[in-house]
């Protein structure tokens, strides 16, 4: 928000009101299953506890750098690994992913980033390349405790305040990522922070991973977007910015359309319920209307036998 909130960004960064820009939502009219599409392959994830990564507070998010000897190798160029960060609501506000499915935003967002090593020495050359980055992109939920987040997120208030940062033990870096690698939505974007290059290949994974709420907490309040030296401290959250137009962009994605998602599972829960009711409704009023036609039915039946004994008295008589 305020004067260098996204809805200014374009007057400095022009690619930001340009066309192919992220994140957005992915609409289930927008999404085309491609069976070619092959299971995400990473190489050297698994790093040794004798390197050291360096954890750092950019102002805008969390940044873990990472050796570029990780890399993602089922691409058609080798992408090699540059940096991972994190996009989250606040402690009010427990969603702020930036990509959103049919309108649902979750708790946050983790984003690999790698850089086309094939064709550029650096992260810093192949930014601005429309074949010059791929980005993982990983939906977090509160749930369950997360360990593996859990390697980074202890050294958090190391970074509270924009510059610092601190070294700190590698680890596995595939445990960050949801355990199938070969569910997932692909489009073409743009950076989701100034100057919006679109110039990453987006492969934002189905499954989300879980952190507790307390993790997410620390993670949403421990953080400040000014300098230590600051009279003023700005708290760090809410970073992620609002879905882009799809500017007639299809995404393809790795899963057929009769797969349900956790999310579809709710809604068709939801429809099934609400089927039993109606159908129970609709039984309790035809039963009803069956009762009242019999009532009258056993009335009327009464009444005309009532008459018959009558007129059979009165003949009697006569």
């Amino acid at each position: 928000s305020g004067p260098d909130g996204e809805h200014d960004w374009s007057s400095k960064y022009p690619f930001c009101g340009g066309a192919f820009q992220s994140p957005i939502d992915f609409q289930t009219q927008l999404l085309r299953y491609d069976p070619n599409l092959p299971p995400i392959q990473v190489q050297n994830y698994n790093l040794s506890t004798n390197e050291q990564l360096t954890l750092g507070n950019n102002g805008h998010s969390v940044l873990l750098s990472l050796p570029s000897h990780m890399h993602i190798s089922s691409l058609p160029h080798r992408y090699s690994a540059a940096q991972l960060h994190f996009h989250w609501g606040s402690s009010s506000l427990l969603t702020g992913s930036e990509h959103t499915v049919n309108g649902i935003r979750f708790a946050g967002e983790m984003h690999v980033v790698h850089f086309n090593s094939d064709k550029y020495p650096n992260i810093s050359m192949a930014v601005d390349k429309h074949d010059g980055l791929a980005v993982l992109g990983v939906f977090i939920e509160i749930g369950e405790f997360n360990p593996a987040f859990d390697k980074f997120f202890k050294y958090i208030n190391g970074i509270k305040y924009r510059d610092q940062k601190i070294q700190v033990p590698a680890f596995n870096v595939r445990a960050l990522l949801p355990a199938r690698l070969d569910e997932y939505y692909r489009y073409d974007g743009s950076l989701t922070t100034p100057p919006c290059y679109p110039s990453v290949l987006w492969t934002v994974f189905r499954k989300p991973v879980t952190i507790s709420r307390k993790q997410f907490l620390a993670l949403a309040t421990a953080l400040y977007a000014s300098y230590a030296q600051d009279s003023v401290t700005v708290p760090l959250h809410g970073n992620y910015r609002k879905p882009q137009l799809t500017d007639n962009r299809v995404v393809l994605v790795s899963f057929k359309d009769g797969d349900f998602t956790w999310m579809s599972w709710g809604i068709l829960a939801t429809i099934i319920v609400a089927s039993m009711l109606g159908l129970l409704l609709i039984i309790t009023l035809v039963w009803c209307l069956l009762r009242k036609r019999s009532n009258t039915e056993e009335q009327k039946d009464k009444t005309n036998a009532y008459k018959l004994a009558e007129k059979e008295e009165n003949i009697s008589k006569v």
